[in-house]
């Protein structure tokens, strides 16, 4: 199975947010996890809250495309052991149809370089 990885056009920012609240429920890109500790938030840097409790801009993203049915195995994991070989931090997001993988901005062409040479599909 060839896997292939869609380049997302949009800088990206990684933040902690106090309430949900703040977040754009309207925009047209986010991620949103919470915890018992902590509320996090993935969105264009554009959408970023005014007010955060943390927040590092920089990011840029890619998703494996189409559908990946839950009885798939390892395809993040392969992924990432490519991007870290390559010294290549992640920072992963799952949704039920797909993952999303966000490098910082200065390792984005490098990252995709990497994933083209081991066979995968860059669109």
């Amino acid at each position: 199975m060839k896997i292939k990885i869609k380049k997302l056009p949009y800088e990206l920012s990684v933040c902690k947010v106090a309430d949900v609240s703040a977040i754009g429920l309207n925009d047209e890109f986010f991620f949103v996890g919470k915890t018992d500790e902590e509320i996090s938030l993935v969105c264009k840097t554009e959408d970023v809250p005014s007010e955060t409790a943390a927040r590092e801009d920089g990011w840029k993203g890619f998703r494996i495309e189409g559908v990946l049915e839950f009885s798939l195995i390892g395809i993040l994991s392969k992924i990432s052991t490519i991007l870290a070989e390559n010294k290549i931090g992640i920072f992963a997001v799952s949704t039920y149809n797909t993952d999303y993988i966000l490098v910082k901005e200065e390792n984005f062409e490098r990252a995709l370089d990497a994933l083209s040479k081991a066979g995968y599909e860059i669109w």
